[in-house]
């Protein structure tokens, strides 16, 4: 298999299960012998705070740290936080959004303007695919999977097999999360893919 270098930034806000994601990545990718490196920033996410986490994976890789513009894959867990990272995705790259919102704290405080015009500056994102992942999620059986419906739809853009992918679930969740958690997977896969029934 060729081991041709793959840079993911994975952004969102604390309690979306982005760490997690960033973890089924990386494991996928080692079960099937690429180099691989992660990186993570959740200063406040306890508290809704901004997460990023990046995932590089190939023949090679020296460092976990990505640059503006040298993410081949951004995938954004809500809206404005993809509108907020744009600047990591090369121009050629591809943008992975989960198409719900998060309302900042500082505009509930009303401190702050809300994001205007967010349709339109999402459909204006690179090769964006958005997914809503929350009502699949609810058709695999649990609201708290909408993270992992969005790594089922990035699998279907990396090169790992969906085994590999099963076995990272498996490890990583505890046995009675695993059924909802694949079928959460095969549905974001699905919807991704254009395989949706």
């Amino acid at each position: 298999m060729e081991k041709t270098n793959v840079n993911i930034s994975l952004v969102g806000v604390g309690g979306q299960g982005i760490l997690l994601v960033s973890h089924l990545v990386a494991a996928a990718a080692m079960r099937e012998g690429f180099d691989v490196k992660k990186s993570e920033v959740h200063g406040m996410s306890q508290r809704g705070g901004s997460v990023t986490s990046q995932v590089r994976f190939g023949e090679k890789v020296f460092s976990p740290i990505l640059c503006d513009g040298e993410s081949d894959i951004l995938v954004a867990f809500e809206r404005t936080e993809a509108l907020r990272h744009a600047g990591l995705v090369k121009p050629t790259g591809r943008v992975l959004v989960n198409d719900m919102d998060i309302v900042p704290v500082g505009v509930s405080m009303g401190s702050v303007p809300p994001a205007e015009n967010l349709d339109a500056r999402v459909a204006a994102l690179p090769g964006v695919m958005r997914i809503a992942a929350l009502p699949l999620a609810l058709e695999a059986g649990n609201a708290r999977c909408a993270n992992v419906v969005l790594a089922g739809a990035l699998a279907s853009w990396l090169p790992m097999a969906r085994e590999s992918w099963e076995e990272a679930i498996r490890a990583r969740l505890p046995e009675k999360l695993h059924a909802v958690n694949l079928k959460a997977f095969d549905l974001g896969f699905a919807a991704a893919s254009g395989e949706a029934k």
